[in-house]
């Protein structure tokens, strides 16, 4: 890396996907800006690179000047910023659809050379879930004043400290023989966050044409399946029901109160519709990447939900390694 290595700002960076494109474009010599409301939190990125490379710096993407402050000077900006519920005045208008063509519009004056934004599978003006709609504002938004944007839209993400597989091997852990699942039969393409950020990186670096990229991994599956999966790796028995839409919305009524709600009716009616790659869409071979399958990676991580931990292999072969 020299003085001159190029910039990248990535708003909501120290997140799940973010961190995950911080350190990829920290390993091609890349200067990071990790923008996020609480930089003092997000002080584990600054290891992703030599001394000074990686930086967290605060912004708030419902704010004109923090916003304007982080890109500056950059030469691409990657717009991760993704909300799974609503809390106060982050709201899915305001961060994923406002935020979103915040961050374009702001890139576009500032003369940013290149644009990814990181939507989702699912974006859809006429969906009845507010989350997909908002996606899709978002993305036409940027596309009005950066058409030149490189727009993602991955299925479910996978990888250490995901939200999808950790967050079922904990319930499995916690909940004693059921496991209640809410649209067990909607379809996934998990796709693997490194596969996410190495296209945010082809993106970044001009190596990808402009707009929308779907990114699913190579092995469709229910979320059954890949419940079904996760206890496999974990050695957990547990009896998957299925628990009917319309009594999963009385559920999540009540738990969308809770400070972080397990589910909450606008997650219900997202599982209502399958989660994959649509027919004809651009996706991760246009981009030359092979995507990774879930089977092979998932239990270099989820082991540790195993009862008896990394102990478990030795303890089922007898004592033996």
């Amino acid at each position: 890396m020299t003085a001159q290595s190029p910039l990248v700002t990535i708003i909501g960076g120290s997140g799940f996907v973010g961190r995950h494109i911080a350190q990829k474009m920290a390993r091609r010599g890349w200067r990071v800006r990790v923008a996020c409301r609480r930089p003092n939190e997000a002080m584990f990125v600054k290891p992703y690179g030599t001394v000074g490379q990686v930086e967290p710096v605060q912004c708030n993407i419902r704010d004109e000047a923090s916003t304007r402050a982080v890109i500056r000077g950059a030469d691409a900006v990657v717009n991760c910023v993704g909300l799974l519920f609503e809390s106060g005045r982050n709201t899915f208008d305001a961060c994923m659809a406002d935020g979103a063509g915040r961050v374009a519009r702001i890139a576009a004056e500032e003369g940013v050379g290149q644009l990814v934004h990181i939507s989702a599978i699912g974006a859809d003006a006429e969906s009845p879930a507010e989350y997909a709609r908002c996606k899709a504002q978002g993305e036409l938004a940027v596309a009005e004043v950066f058409p030149g944007a490189v727009i993602l839209r991955p299925s479910v993400v996978f990888g250490q400290d995901d939200g999808f597989f950790n967050r079922f091997a904990t319930m499995a852990r916690l909940i004693p023989l059921v496991l209640p699942l809410v649209g067990g039969e909607t379809r996934f393409q998990p796709v693997w966050a490194e596969d996410v950020a190495e296209a945010a990186a082809r993106g970044c670096e001009g190596k990808a044409a402009a707009g929308i990229y779907e990114l699913g991994g190579p092995t469709v599956m229910t979320l059954r399946e890949a419940v079904a999966m996760m206890l496999k790796v974990t050695r957990r028995k547990r009896l998957i029901i299925d628990t009917p839409f319309f009594f999963a919305r009385i559920q999540a009524w009540f738990l969308q109160m809770l400070p972080n709600p397990l589910l909450t009716v606008d997650q219900v009616k997202l599982l209502q519709r399958d989660n994959v790659v649509s027919e004809g869409a651009r996706t991760l071979a246009d981009l030359g990447i092979e995507p990774t399958a879930p089977e092979g990676l998932v239990e270099s991580y989820l082991y540790a939900y195993r009862p008896q931990g990394q102990y478990t292999q030795l303890t089922e072969n007898g004592g033996e390694a």
